[in-house]
């Protein structure tokens, strides 16, 4: 079977586009190629930033797309934030062209790459990932609107990036846009691949007419090697999240949890942030929203860490806790899970799907930092009932991202898509 996927990013081809740089998301797309490029033929088409010509790495087809006069392109996107929606639409058709593929993947209802699904007489299958119509509604959910409109004006950062600095609210009128345009490509998705009730629930509504299958994610290869061991011999509870700089993760729930934390009289811990830099904006809208309750102590930055990285500080910690407004299956949960981590996590999207309350760990309400911590002391004070958590949760995700099973059913899903479209078309 020859399949075309169209991503939002390289997944193994960044290893042939950057062999130099190090690599912190994507994770699961990787982990999927991996996999699935020895059952079939695969090609892939995404968006890159800098021209490259078409190649073949590790027996995968790739089709960087990239606009002519690539460098003045990149400044021009990065300062008037362009837009695509149909404007590419030859290019990807000249790409389906030359593939002739047996069926298209569209990963991502986010991207412009839908308005393809009713121009060519191909199956078309997409993949849920976020839904943006539903983040759209939850961008300042949990931060007044008044501090989403900060910037970071440091002289230090030079004048390029303050030039070119965006505040998070600045994204509300794009997000608006992508929802119309995710809208309109529901109307024509027929075939949707998704993991939670949330993303069943949800494109029954957006997509009414839509066939649903359900296929699970598989994980970063590492992840399934490793198991945190309990009893701790940590000195100090330690507390992990992963987030990154937006206004979507609950960077601010966190940071007045620890508040509430010290205020009850509960200081020997410490939560350790990775994916955030001291000096990311999402920091910076924190300090002003929470003023002086934004921790001063037990607040630990940990920035940018490669799988390896990620997993040794996930291994070291005693609770780990998921903060975001808004998710389907968070990939930084089904890590932590797979791990043997006791979790907390707010109930948002999919995640009731991801995490069992009561049974795999706790779920608790969206942006409520005095649940959240006290979830945590919750755990701290009942170590049986943390260490059992993380060992149902490990069963859980050892099972849902089983590599070989989830392929199976993907490949599965393909012939029943190619089926069902040769069945409707005689």
């Amino acid at each position: 079977m020859k399949v075309l996927w169209f991503t939002n990013g390289a997944g193994l081809g960044n290893e042939y586009l950057n062999p130099t740089a190090t690599l912190y998301g994507g994770g699961w797309i990787v982990a999927l190629e991996n996999t699935l490029r020895e059952q079939v033929e695969l090609h892939i088409a995404y968006y890159y930033p800098k021209y490259s010509s078409d190649f073949e790495y590790k027996g995968v087809y790739n089709y960087p797309i990239c606009r002519k006069n690539w460098k003045i392109e990149i400044l021009k996107n990065a300062y008037y934030r362009r837009f695509t929606d149909q404007e590419d639409l030859e290019i990807y058709l000249a790409i389906i062209e030359k593939v002739k593929p047996d069926i298209i993947h569209i990963h991502g209802t986010e991207n412009p790459f839908g308005c393809l699904i009713n121009k060519v007489n191909i199956p078309v299958v997409v993949s849920i990932q976020g839904i943006v119509t539903v983040i759209a509604e939850k961008l300042n959910c949990g931060i007044e609107k008044e501090y989403l409109k900060t910037k970071d004006y440091n002289l230090k950062n030079g004048l390029i990036k303050i030039l070119l600095q965006r505040s998070f609210g600045s994204e509300i009128p794009f997000l608006k846009k992508m929802k119309d345009r995710e809208l309109r490509n529901f109307k024509f998705s027929k075939y949707i691949i998704g993991r939670t009730d949330w993303d069943r629930r949800v494109t029954s509504v957006l997509s009414p007419g839509r066939i649903y299958y359900h296929c699970e994610e598989s994980l970063r290869d590492q992840f399934y090697t490793e198991r945190r061991i309990f009893p701790s011999n940590n000195d100090k509870l330690i507390i992990h999240s992963t987030s990154k700089n937006s206004a979507l993760k609950g960077f601010e729930t966190i940071c007045a949890a620890i508040y509430e934390l010290n205020d009850a009289g509960f200081t020997n811990f410490e939560w350790r942030v990775a994916g955030i830099s001291e000096s990311d904006l999402i920091v910076k809208v924190v300090k002003r929203s929470l003023k002086n309750k934004f921790p001063t102590s037990s607040l630990i930055f940990l920035g940018n860490l490669n799988e390896t990285q990620l997993i040794e500080k996930l291994l070291e910690s005693d609770v780990y806790v998921m903060a975001s407004h808004i998710e389907n299956s968070p990939n930084n949960l089904c890590e932590a899970m797979i791990l043997g981590i006791p979790c907390i996590a707010t109930f948002a999207g999919g995640t009731g799907t991801i995490l069992k309350d009561g049974i795999e760990g706790i779920l608790i309400q969206d942006n409520d930092p005095w649940a959240m911590a006290g979830a945590v002391l919750e755990l701290k004070n009942d170590v049986i009932k943390a260490t059992q958590y993380g060992q149902n949760a490990r069963n859980k995700a050892l099972k849902r991202h089983d590599k070989s099973n989830n392929i199976t059913e993907l490949l599965r899903i393909y012939k029943s898509v190619s089926n069902d479209f040769k069945a409707e078309i005689l």
